[in-house]
Parts: structure tokens; C-alpha cells; sequence
């Protein structure tokens, strides 16, 4: 007995250092395998998906959810709760009142023009029934805008609500010259143009719809298009096929939610990060949602108190919102385990740690049309993701030397381009493969080109160029440097300079415009400022100007500085340099060329003085 205690003690003596020093040497090899394990799993099940006749889709999901628990809570929404059942009924009856009214058929893409609210889900759920794909409309786009991204996804009928058909109504002659049909999910009453749907929806029947109606929808099908803001123009469509769909969905499963969760959706579904993460995640996992209209930073932990909220979801600008509330005793009294979202600043990421308990931070690098992105599955801050051995084998990627000043990749006299070195910055491209293609723009052959790389390590490769810099450390982390090209991002949307640059030059004031994004302090992102010349003999229209930008951009698009220049700095290709305007910032204690600022309270541009600035470094005037 006596030499077997002994053994046992020097078993123990030894583990004890032994696993202390496995610890220290590879401290995240637990998390890399559970990652492993997970994302082989759940790539398991998309083979499967593929290779299952007839297609097996995310509404398939739901509907096989909704018979295995109909009484479950799916969406809690102000208030209501709306079980697994009671959505799948209302979609059939949206389905069949737009089948009648709309005259669709399997293929046939309708536009949702909508706020975060029930009928979205319900909506969204109804057509993909009928086999017909949506396009996801930012609610905050108007005239201009609004018409490119509808007429870009080839769509001839478009869904909206009360509170958004005035803007519907401002493009109206234009959509009944091109025939298109406009429904409103409201008992409100249409303006002139507008077909009221409420009626036929209340009459018609919940009964299940036939799988029929969907046959040739697979697994390459379209299923959604959503908007991305990328390096030129207006938004462009991103073309999300059901593979994509699915692929998303597993994001949440690879975190570790599971069907006990409760998810906390406050960013807009027509987003990638809401509708695909957050709440087809959710069908996926066949949880409950709680779906708020926008986000609250005041309302925030009440509403994860009282709905039992497990998982949040969030972008680098709510998290900072959260933070800047007054501080309370019962922060960290709540139920939220794990946070999934992107584009977190470090300085916010440790603060909201601290203040809100030990909360699981999921940062993902990803983009709606991309073909590899990342997931930080450990708890090191900071970084978006972690270099995995089975996860580069799948979807193949390098960071490559990319040249700020031209604004294109280092090359080397073979014309390939040359591997960024370990902690050195470089740019993002993903290889395009069947296993992880680039699908592209709708209607937009010009910009699928732009984001294609040719030649990158071997003569006739072809990779995804994915417009961000990135870095790798000697631990193997990747972390988000910046954004090159013509868009930057705020408030947590993708500004095209372009875009915002035609704007301003409709001022009658405005010869040419140069826009970028530059940063302030204690804000997520760039904030939007442009360098202007002015016509021979004009002095800048701050009125005329600013009803330009206020009309034809949303609000986070709009120039909040202005900087007016004898002449505008070009590269040897006739390309607007930026790179020193970004550096040099909003500071008019340096810059000696005139100086302008957006006020929302006078609703014009006004001169920005020095004490603006400091006003603004202090928070005292809110962006």
C-alpha cells in the first residue's frame, strides 16, 4: 500500500509542473483544438448540405425547428413574444398574400426596404418559401442611392413600411417608369403609387406552402443580396449564395452558443453581421432572438436583464457607447456570456471587460463578398483571429507587401507580388478555390474585376483582394491594421469616397473633391472629411453645400469637415493623393488652408475655429 501512495505522490509532483509548463509553452492549444474540432464538424455538415437531394436550406432548418419545439420563443421584439409557430404561419400568409399580389415565381428577387422589426423575419422567411431571393436595402438610403441599390439586385418588386414609404414615395415616378410594384406591410394608409398588402395578408391562409415552389434552389443558388460600400462608387451588391448563407450560420456554433441561448440582435438586419450571424445563426442553432428596433446604450443592460440575454452582438462603435455610460453598481449583474462582433479599439475592448464581468469576446474579421475571414476564439485582445493549420488548408490566404503611397501591391521583377514577413503589415488576399470562391457584384462585372488579384505567388493564381491591411504576430494572432483604397468606415457602415465626392461637387460651389476618412480621438473608424476646389472666383456655399450632403448621403456618410485647396495633389496615374491629408487630419492650429465643419444644430457648414476643435477632441460636440 505504502509504495503504491508513493507512486501516486510522485505522479502528482510530477503532472502538476508538467501541465504548468505544457500551459506556458502552448497556452492555447485547448482553444486551438475545440476550434478545430468545431469548424471540422460544422464543415462536415455543409459537405452534407451539399451533397443532399432535395437541397436541405436554412428554411429548412426553421421549418424542421418550428415542428420539433412550435411553442419555443423565436423572436421577443417590444414586448411580444412570437414562438417558432406563430412566425412560420405569418410567413406562409406573407408569402401567399405577395405569390397573388406580386404575381412571384421561384427566382424572382424582391427588395426589403425595412427596420429591424418581425415583418422582416417573416418576410425574408416567406420568400425564400417561394424560392425567391432578397435584397436587404440599408433603411437609411434615399433618392439617389436608393434607386442604384434597388435597380442593381434586377428586382421588380420591393416590400417597405409605414414609417419608410416617404422615402419610397420620393423616387416613386421613377419606379412606376420602370414598372415596379411597392408593398406596404402596414393597415396604414398607402401614399398615391403604393399597394397596401395588409388586407390580403390577414386573409390569407397559414397552412405550410409546398416544397415545390422552391425545387431549384441548391446549393450555389443566390439567396440574398447585400450592400457593401467598396473602393469606388455607389453600394454594390454582394452576391450571397445558400453555401454562404450556411457558412455564416456556423459562426455562431463555432463560439460556442447553443440552443439555451438567447441572442440579442440590435444591429440592422440588412447588414451581414445582423441578418447572417445574428438571427440566421440563431434558426441555425434554433434558439430565441430578442430583436431591438436600434441600439440603446442607456436600455442595453436592462434589456439583457430582463429577456435573460446570454450572447450579445456588437460592433467596435457599441461597445465604446457602452462604455461611456455613467458607471452603476450593477454592471456586471447580468446573464451575457459571450460577445460576437468586429472592429473593437483595444483600449474599449480591456474597459468593457472590466467594467461588465468576464464576458467571452468573439472578434471576427470578415467581409459580405470575401472568401476568408477570421475568428478570435481565444481571449487575447486585440486580435481578430489566430493562424489555425486546418483553417488555412481550407481556405488558403497570404499577407502580401502593398505599396500606401501608390495604393497597390509590391511586385517583383518576375511581377509577382512578395509574402509580407511575420509582424510585418501587409494586405489580405484570400486564393479563390471551389472550396472558397468569390462569387462577386450583381450587374457589376467592372468592380467583380477590381477585387480579383491575378499573379500573386505563381503566374495564372487568382486571389480576392480584400482592400485591408492586416498583421500577423510571432504567437500567430492576426490583427486589423487598416483600410486602403477609397473607403473608410463609420458609425459602423462602409463610406465610398466616390460616392460622397460626386455629392459635393453638385454644390455649385465645387469644382473637384477629394474625400477620406480620418480619425478622432475616443471614436471607432474615420470620420468623413473632404478637400475641395472651388470654381474660378467662388467662395464656398456653406448653405448650398450642405443641402447637397444632407439630400443625397445618410448620415454617416456626410463630410463633417471640409478643407478648401488651391489644387488638388495627384499621383503619376492621375489618382487624388490622400495619404498626407489623412496624416495631417482636422487641426486648424496646422493647417493653414480654410477650414469647415458640419453643425446639425445651424444645418450648415460653418468655419472651424479652434475652440470647435476642442470641442469636439472633448466630446462636448457629439459626431
Amino acid at each position: 500500500i505504502i509504495p503504491i501512495a508513493a507512486g501516486k505522490t510522485v505522479f502528482v509532483g510530477l503532472a502538476v509542473p508538467l501541465v504548468a509548463l505544457f500551459r506556458k509553452l502552448l497556452p492555447h492549444f485547448l482553444d486551438d483544438c475545440t476550434y478545430i474540432l468545431r469548424s471540422v464538424v460544422f464543415g462536415i455538415r455543409l459537405t452534407k448540405y451539399k451533397r443532399t437531394q432535395p437541397f436541405y436550406s436554412v428554411v429548412d432548418c426553421f421549418l424542421d425547428a418550428a415542428g420539433k419545439h412550435p411553442r419555443k420563443t423565436f423572436l421577443l421584439f417590444e414586448g411580444r413574444e412570437y414562438s417558432y409557430s406563430d412566425v412560420d404561419r405569418q410567413s406562409n400568409k406573407v408569402a401567399r398574400a405577395l405569390q397573388a399580389a406580386a404575381g412571384l415565381r421561384e427566382g424572382d428577387t424582391v427588395a426589403l426596404f425595412l427596420a429591424n422589426e418581425p415583418s422582416f423575419v417573416w418576410t425574408w422567411l416567406g420568400l425564400a418559401k417561394l424560392g425567391c431571393p432578397a435584397a436587404l436595402l440599408n433603411f437609411n438610403i434615399r433618392s439617389k442611392s436608393l434607386l442604384h441599390c434597388f435597380s442593381c439586385c434586377g428586382a421588380k418588386v420591393i416590400v417597405t413600411s409605414a414609417e419608410l414609404q416617404d422615402a419610397v414615395a420620393e423616387v416613386m415616378p421613377t419606379l412606376q417608369e420602370q414598372g415596379i410594384s411597392v408593398y406596404l406591410l402596414s393597415d396604414a394608409r398607402p401614399v398615391p403609387g403604393i399597394n397596401a398588402l395588409w388586407g390580403e395578408i390577414s386573409q390569407a391562409s397559414d397552412e405550410p406552402l409546398s416544397r415545390s415552389l422552391r425545387a431549384n434552389v441548391h446549393i450555389r443558388s443566390t439567396a440574398l443580396y447585400i450592400y457593401t460600400s467598396g473602393t469606388t462608387g455607389l453600394p454594390k451588391a454582394a452576391v450571397v449564395t445558400h453555401e454562404r448563407v450556411w457558412a455564416a450560420s456556423f459562426i455562431q456554433g463555432v463560439c460556442g452558443v447553443t440552443s439555451d441561448d438567447i441572442f440579442y440582435i440590435n444591429l440592422p438586419l440588412y447588414h451581414s453581421a445582423g441578418f447572417l450571424i445574428g438571427m440566421v445563426g440563431a434558426i441555425e442553432r434554433g434558439m430565441t432572438i430578442f430583436l431591438r428596433k436600434k441600439f440603446s446604450a442607456s436600455q442595453f443592460w436592462d434589456d439583457c436583464r430582463k429577456y435573460n440575454v446570454t450572447v450579445m452582438q456588437y460592433i467596435g462603435e457599441t461597445l465604446r457607447y457602452l462604455c461611456n455610460t455613467p458607471k452603476k453598481d450593477n454592471e456586471k449583474n447580468h446573464t451575457v456570456r459571450i460577445a460576437i462582433g468586429n472592429g473593437v479599439r483595444t483600449d474599449v475592448w480591456t474597459e468593457f471587460l472590466h467594467r461588465f464581468g468576464d464576458i467571452k469576446v468573439r472578434e471576427l474579421y470578415a467581409a459580405t463578398e470575401g472568401n476568408i475571414g477570421f475568428i478570435n476564439y481565444t481571449s487575447r485582445v486585440g486580435a481578430v483571429g489566430r493562424v489555425n493549420v486546418v483553417h488555412r488548408f481550407f481556405f488558403p490566404y497570404t499577407l502580401i507587401k502593398f505599396d500606401i503611397e501608390k495604393e497597390e501591391p509590391v511586385r517583383n521583377a518576375e511581377g509577382l507580388c512578395t509574402e509580407a514577413a511575420r509582424g510585418e503589415t501587409g494586405l489580405l488576399v484570400g486564393k479563390v478555390t471551389k472550396r472558397s470562391p468569390f462569387v462577386g457584384y450583381a450587374r457589376n462585372q467592372q468592380q467583380t474585376e477590381k477585387k480579383r488579384l491575378r499573379d500573386v505567388l505563381k503566374k495564372g493564381d487568382l486571389y480576392f483582394n480584400t482592400g485591408d491591411l492586416l498583421r500577423i504576430d510571432h504567437d500567430n494572432f492576426v490583427y486589423f491594421q487598416d483600410r486602403v483604397g477609397d473607403t473608410f468606415r463609420w458609425k459602423g457602415e462602409n463610406v465610398a469616397t466616390s460616392e460622397v465626392a460626386d455629392v459635393l461637387t453638385m454644390a455649385r460651389c465645387v469644382l473637384e473633391a477629394n474625400v477620406y476618412g480620418v480619425k478622432v480621438e475616443g471614436h471607432e473608424g474615420r470620420i468623413g472629411m473632404a478637400a475641395v476646389v472651388l470654381e474660378d472666383g467662388e467662395e464656398f456655399d456653406c448653405l448650398d453645400a450642405y443641402r447637397q450632403v444632407v439630400s443625397y448621403l445618410p448620415s454617416y456618410a456626410r463630410p463633417r469637415f471640409v478643407r478648401i485647396q488651391p489644387c488638388l495633389e495627384m499621383t503619376g496615374t492621375f489618382k487624388m493623393k490622400k495619404v498626407r491629408l489623412v496624416e495631417e487630419g482636422f487641426d486648424p492650429a496646422h493647417i493653414k488652408d480654410p477650414l469647415y465643419f458640419l453643425d446639425t444644430e445651424k444645418k450648415t457648414y460653418v468655419p472651424l475655429t479652434q475652440e470647435t476643435y476642442r470641442a469636439v477632441l472633448s466630446r462636448e460636440i457629439k459626431l
